[in-house]
């Protein structure tokens, strides 16, 4: 489906997924790998701070793939988020 979005809406997207090779199969183009099937973007084991933490990590890994031009599939999984405005966490 994000493959589709992209052409048919001509707007980058990005697919977050736990199962990265499955990404790849169906040609999803920027693809951010997650934490675990049942908790893609989660992990209930940690304490409130630290998985907001993880989740953001997440997010900004996602906004590094949607402004970043690809031309072939591309796994972002560390990528650099320091070009990211920094903001307090609560």
């Amino acid at each position: 489906m994000v493959k589709e979005i992209e052409r048919v809406m001509e707007v980058p997207v990005v697919h977050m997924c736990t199962v990265v090779p499955i990404s790849l199969t169906v040609g999803a183009n920027r693809i951010v790998p997650t934490i675990a099937i049942p908790h893609p973007l989660g992990n209930p084991a940690l304490d409130e701070r630290e998985e907001k933490a993880l989740r953001r990590g997440l997010v900004e890994k996602a906004l590094v793939a949607l402004t970043t031009e690809v031309d072939d599939q591309t796994v972002f999984e560390n990528p650099d988020t320091s070009s990211l405005k920094p903001r307090a966490m609560a």
